[in-house]
């Protein structure tokens, strides 16, 4: 590799951080925490999104894929210390689901949780960049069961269990509710420029 692009590719790395070309398969390439990838049949598959909203929704794939689509090229950083770069997402973005529901003024925290049962939850403002997107492809292609299928959610700020995989339900609270690797001494805000990986 040229100097010129090994110097682009540190200064889009953070801290502690080193570049890997693909992102790991969970069951495949990376061990998996409950010793299983869920077998997910889309026609029974539908996201429920309740809680602090004055919409409550459930969608099914079919009608998952007639919201607006949006792409998102970003990084993706594992508390491993291993990063990919320029991954091409395509799914629906978050703010679309937020317009959708319309979340009550007390609705700060969103809890995702997932068809392994592994949950989540973010902070509703964090969630609102234009680059968090509920992913169902990347780069170009559907995404595999070991990278989330059928929907994923992605934020490139932070560290990737925040990213939460085969989501299934998004809740809307007025309380934190605390996260699978954020009650066994993660970091709960997870800043990937901060080095933000674990409770302090």
């Amino acid at each position: 590799m040229a100097p010129k692009e090994e110097n682009i590719k540190r200064e889009h790395l953070p801290p502690d951080q080193i570049s890997t070309p693909k992102l790991l398969k969970w069951g495949e390439d990376h061990p998996t925490i409950g010793g299983h990838v869920p077998k997910i049949d889309l026609k029974k598959w539908a996201l429920t999104v309740e809680g602090e909203v004055e919409n409550p929704l459930k969608l099914d794939w079919k009608n998952l894929l007639k919201q607006p689509k949006v792409k998102s090229t970003s990084a993706f950083h594992c508390v491993e210390g291993w990063s990919v770069l320029g991954l091409k997402w395509e799914g629906v973005g978050f703010q679309q689901i937020v317009k959708l529901v319309r979340p009550k003024r007390n609705a700060r925290f969103v809890t995702f949780e997932c068809a392994d049962g592994y949950k989540t939850s973010l902070t509703l403002e964090e969630l609102m960049g234009n680059d968090v997107v509920l992913a169902y492809r990347l780069d170009g292609k559907p995404l595999k069961p070991g990278i989330g299928a059928p929907l994923r959610l992605v934020v490139p700020s932070k560290y990737a269990y925040k990213n939460a995989m085969w989501v299934t339900t998004i809740l809307f609270t007025a309380e934190k509710q605390i996260g699978y690797w954020e009650s066994r001494g993660y970091s709960d805000t997870a800043d990937v420029w901060k080095n933000d990986r674990f409770s302090k």
